[in-house]
């Protein structure tokens, strides 16, 4: 195969095939045709996905000689059977590779869930940051227990708007989060007004994250609007990756 080929739309995807199920002679395609061949059933798929997709595993394209991806029938059809999880029946991805690993073996995939099923709270597709379970909501006595604090750190952490009571007066799982690891910080040291630095962090990546969904949540198909939660997710997930990527770099020049 060479790295000039000429690069035509596959078949329309459809059942997903194992890594290394390309027929030889298959033509391959670059990932801006792939992203032109998926629009027509996902409109939401961008570039930046399908490299999220291959970064977590679930496509392997193969690569030119200059670094050129380029994809095969079989890589397409992946790509199709992965949005359609996420679409169709909100899979986390590591479910949606656990049905890809099992085609690979040539077994039956996992059994769907029922039509009616729903994301819950902490179910929605992609959730790839550790959270507590979904649904909770506790008092304020209990996320001081579960935090192991007091109730003047909670003030303190309240008056910096580091976490905030819901409008019924509790506290969700992400609160339960974020006062845990505010205490923990605290226990190295680094109070509530040292923390407000990472809290503009946070709300300036909120920011860029909100501008790239906002046409999905704006979009008249109900299903793109519904996937706009799942791809915040996943760019939460990167700004995360990179933003500790980069501390830990830095930090490790700092130690040269």
């Amino acid at each position: 195969m060479t790295s000039n080929q000429t690069v035509t739309s596959p078949r329309r995807p459809g059942a997903v095939q194992p890594h290394g199920g390309e027929r030889r002679g298959a033509e391959l395609l670059s990932i801006g045709a792939v992203l032109a061949c998926l629009r027509e059933d996902f409109p939401e798929v961008t570039i930046s996905k399908i490299r999220f997709l291959e970064a977590e595993g679930l496509v392997e394209p193969q690569r030119t000689p200059s670094g050129y991806r380029k994809f095969g029938p079989a890589d397409v059809e992946r790509l199709a059977y992965v949005l359609r999880m996420q679409r169709d029946h909100y899979l986390p991805l590591r479910v949606i590779r656990e049905h890809l690993d099992a085609i690979e073996r040539g077994e039956a995939p996992p059994a769907l869930p029922g039509a009616d099923a729903r994301p819950g709270p902490r179910e929605e597709a992609d959730r790839e940051l550790e959270a507590p379970a979904g649904g909770v909501r506790l008092g304020r006595a209990e996320l001081l227990a579960a935090a192991g604090a007091e109730e003047r750190d909670l003030a303190e952490w309240e008056s910096y708007g580091l976490v905030a009571a819901g409008p019924d007066g509790g506290y969700d799982a992400d609160t339960l989060q974020i006062a845990r690891l505010v205490a923990e910080l605290g226990r190295f040291g680094l109070e509530p007004r040292h923390l407000r630095q990472v809290k503009a962090a946070a709300e300036r990546e909120i920011a860029l994250v909100d501008q790239v969904v906002a046409p999905l949540r704006r979009h008249r198909n109900p299903q793109t609007r519904a996937h706009a939660e799942a791809t915040a997710r996943e760019l939460a997930t990167l700004a995360v990756r990179l933003h500790a990527t980069m501390v830990q770099a830095g930090l490790r020049g700092r130690g040269q």
